[in-house]
């Protein structure tokens, strides 16, 4: 296939199409170029194939999206580190729409007998502002099902050989013909007892019991890129369970979620620092220190909720700052997900209120607020008030 041919423009979609129209236009397709309706027709094969690795990516959301900001350098790992462009066999595509409706040319294309692909597993990964802030790399311990070592997939006891499938003679299916008045007419189905394999275990493999395949802890390293928020998720090609005697590794489906923190709240890319200051320093002006999303190499080992853990910077209040003021600091909040822009670190002033007072605080605070600067503004009469008093009401 062309290496930069556009997918919707393979598939005759626009960049808008829904789910359903992609799936109902490579049904459409597939029909009419599938190999075993056009034998012998090399382009026919090609575009095939070519439309089996279009649908792939567009009925992917993961696969769609970087596709759509990247092109077919965002499959390749541009965009986190995550290589896309491994794509399934088209024929095994074929069967996952449409079923395995050619019967034993489409499965003999594929080395003569049927293998179960493994399911996929998901787990959810936490992640805190920080690891968000900077990407991360984490290693996950996984406890799947991964193949057995004694028999290397086979689920066939060393030295011994499977034997073919008595019922269905080695193909992996049962044909079924019958004869009507509009002629003849094969049905198609798996074989019930070697399960479409076209052998079957004559001496199982005494670690798995003829499985091919073990459950065992497996450590998994994960590059998780700057910018992810909750709903995010990575699929990682056969990192899933691998299928029975050999059949292929499902997929690992990484969820992410976000940690609440002690000092930030997140909005979109953007992140805010509540502010408290006391009520001499709104009224009087005040430079104060500001926590950021960065680490400071000093205080690294220190909890969330010390500022001294980050690298801090200084922003003036001036006097007279009312509660709710917001000071923004460009480019210190989070990063876009695979794009260059920044979000900010919005800085909220609330006034710091003491629960607890000395007897001189008291004193001294009851002392102000006999001042007539310090004490709220009067409203002025309301629209209904001066109506009332203009006509004696």
């Amino acid at each position: 296939m062309a290496a930069h041919k556009d997918y919707y423009e393979i598939l005759g979609v626009s960049r808008t199409a829904t789910e359903e129209e992609i799936k109902s236009a490579y049904r459409k397709l597939a029909m009419k170029y599938h190999p075993d309706r056009n034998q012998g027709n090399k382009e026919a094969e090609e575009k095939f194939k070519e439309i089996a690795e279009a649908y792939e990516v567009l009925s992917n959301p993961e696969k769609r999206r970087l596709y759509d900001q990247y092109g077919h350098e965002g499959l390749k790992g541009a965009a986190g580190g995550f290589d896309f462009t491994d794509f399934h066999d088209p024929f095994s595509i074929f069967e996952e729409v449409f079923g395995d409706i050619f019967g034993t040319r489409t499965r003999s294309r594929r080395g003569g007998r049927r293998q179960e692909r493994g399911q996929d597993l998901q787990i959810r990964l936490k992640l805190t502002l920080e690891e968000i802030h900077t990407g991360a790399r984490k290693k996950i311990k996984l406890n799947k099902l991964v193949r057995c070592d004694t028999c290397r997939g086979s689920g066939q006891k060393v030295g011994s050989q499977p034997r073919v499938c008595p019922t269905c003679n080695g193909t992996g299916e049962i044909r079924q013909v019958t004869q009507s008045i509009f002629g003849r007419f094969v049905n198609v189905s798996t074989c019930p007892q070697c399960r479409g394999e076209g052998q079957i275990i004559s001496d199982p493999c005494p670690t798995c019991r003829g499985e091919g395949r073990i459950r065992a802890d497996e450590t998994i390293e994960i590059n998780i890129p700057p910018g992810v928020s909750t709903g995010n998720y990575l699929t990682l090609q056969g990192k899933g369970h691998v299928g029975p005697r050999g059949g292929p590794a499902g997929d690992l489906i990484v969820v992410i979620e976000e940690k609440s923190h002690p000092l930030f709240t997140r909005h979109g890319n953007d992140v805010i620092y509540d502010l408290y200051l006391s009520f001499p320093q709104a009224a009087l002006g005040a430079d104060v220190e500001i926590p950021t999303l960065e680490l400071d190499e000093d205080g690294q080992d220190l909890p969330e909720d010390n500022i001294q853990r980050y690298r801090r910077v200084k922003i003036h209040v001036p006097p007279g700052t009312q509660p709710g003021k917001v000071f923004r600091i460009r480019g210190k909040g989070l990063p876009e997900l695979n794009g260059y822009r920044r979000g900010d670190l919005l800085v909220q002033v609330k006034i710091w209120v003491p629960t607890k007072l000395s007897p001189r605080e008291k004193e001294l605070l009851e002392e102000l607020s006999d001042l007539e600067n310090l004490k709220p503004p009067k409203k002025g009469k309301s629209f209904f008030q001066k109506f009332k008093e203009a006509f004696n009401i």
